[in-house]
């Protein structure tokens, strides 16, 4: 995706830095999460939640430029908890594209944070929290 030139960059500039950027495409995995939560709901009012998680999603079944299988790198759990109790589960599978994106709602009848995590096939575990204040 192209976007206007950040400043001082010129075009064929920013064309080497996005180039550079998917080649190490695979070294980058797990970024900050973004996530999309009101800061303030009333009580017993459903809420949409929305989350998204920068990671390549590597399935395992492509090859490198050299022909060797690059090797499969995909997050295969998403859990969101409020106040320790578990809201919202997901097992996901190769099939799942990069940068997962995921979208519910949930019932909030008291004040608390809202837990996000996601596992990755190799153990890594990223973890992101949002607190919510019910009037």
């Amino acid at each position: 995706i192209l976007h206007q030139p950040e400043a001082g960059e010129g075009h064929y500039r920013r064309l080497r830095r996005l180039s550079a950027q998917q080649e190490n495409r695979e070294t980058i995995m797990a970024e900050k999460p973004r996530l999309k939560i009101p800061k303030e709901v009333k009580k017993g009012e459903v809420i949409e939640i929305k989350t998204l998680l920068p990671h390549v999603m590597e399935s395992g079944q492509r090859k490198d430029k050299d022909g060797k299988t690059i090797p499969r790198k995909i997050i295969n759990k998403f859990v969101c908890e409020f106040n320790g109790k578990p809201v919202f589960t997901a097992d996901l599978d190769p099939a799942i594209a990069a940068n997962p994106y995921i979208q519910f709602h949930a019932k909030v009848d008291e004040s608390g944070t809202f837990k996000f995590t996601w596992t990755d096939d190799d153990g890594t575990i990223t973890t992101a929290e949002e607190k919510i204040t019910v009037s």
